[in-house]
């Protein structure tokens, strides 16, 4: 079952029972037909400031466990903060690649692999550094009636994106230990694209 997000809030469609305890799932339709979600646990709409990551999907690092970046380790990270606080929520976006789509995205790897950084990459195959847009993201938090946030991100463009679409944000650090396969990806990001990173611990 799936919603339109400027609709109006209904109940949540089902529970999620997750390896960081249980959540509820609500699924969002936007105007081209890509399928949005949002899972939460507890009440955060009764919070004034509730704890919320805004990920945007990344299939190599969500799903196959891909340390080329830091997605798929992020968004566990932020599934266990909100579930050790009891109350938060997860906003996953069908924004692949910073928006440039999976194939573009295994494109740009391949031309990282040939010595170019993750910003030039996609800009030699026509693309802007970050494509990722937040107006729908903020469309399906005010349909839970959330206007105010805690932002787990490093990402100044995301925090600027929802402030320009009505949310109010207070950044919490969101920072992933680097890994020797992405450090140079991570330095990128803080060097070249402003992300808040300390880069400063590293697994063993």
């Amino acid at each position: 079952m799936t919603i339109m997000a400027d609709v109006k809030k209904i109940k949540p469609i089902s529970t999620l029972p997750t390896k960081f305890g249980e959540f509820n799932i609500q699924v969002f339709v936007d105007n081209e037909g890509l399928e949005h979600s949002i899972v939460f646990k507890g009440e955060p709409w009764n919070e004034d400031f509730p704890m919320v990551r805004i990920h945007s999907e990344c299939l190599t690092g969500d799903v196959f466990s891909s340390v080329r970046c830091d997605c798929g380790e992020q968004l566990d990270y932020a599934m266990e903060k909100i579930a050790n606080h009891g109350v938060g929520a997860v906003v996953y976006l069908r924004q692949e690649g910073r928006g440039i789509g999976l194939e573009s995205k295994i494109k740009a790897y391949n031309l990282q692999d040939q010595g170019l950084d993750t910003l030039d990459a996609n800009i030699a195959l026509g693309h802007g550094a970050d494509e990722r847009e937040y107006n729908f993201a903020a469309k399906m938090l005010k349909t839970l009636e959330i206007f105010s946030i805690k932002l787990l991100s490093n990402n100044p463009l995301k925090i600027k994106g929802l402030e320009e679409n009505g949310i109010s944000v207070l950044r919490i650090e969101h920072e992933i230990p680097f890994r020797a396969d992405n450090l140079h990806y991570l330095k990128v990001k803080a060097n070249r694209m402003g992300h808040m990173l300390r880069l400063t611990e590293k697994y063993q």
